[in-house]
């Protein structure tokens, strides 16, 4: 729990946990399948992702009435550099 603690120090825990989730899913994820995962409200993660997409970490990729969520390229390597701090923590 101590690592936790340290961890939201450094970094917002739910747009953190998103890269995360997003990072260790097999395919593309929905953002309610996302909220669900990090105990988050719908409407909280797709504000975050937005804020995420502007900067060029995810991509939305429209499938009918749903959104798929993936990781860029830069997205995915901000990812891994969170998920090498969790670990030293």
């Amino acid at each position: 729990m101590q690592n936790k603690e340290i961890f939201n120090v450094f970094f917002r825990e739910k747009p953190a946990m998103m890269l995360l989730g997003l990072r260790n899913a097999k395919a593309g994820v929905y953002a309610s399948s996302l909220a669900k995962q990090i105990d988050c409200t719908y409407s909280h993660v797709v504000k975050i992702l937005q804020q995420m997409e502007k900067s060029g970490l995810v991509n939305f990729e429209k499938h009918g009435r749903l959104k798929l969520l993936t990781l860029t390229k830069n997205g995915s390597e901000v990812a891994d550099h969170i998920d090498r701090v969790w670990n030293l923590l």
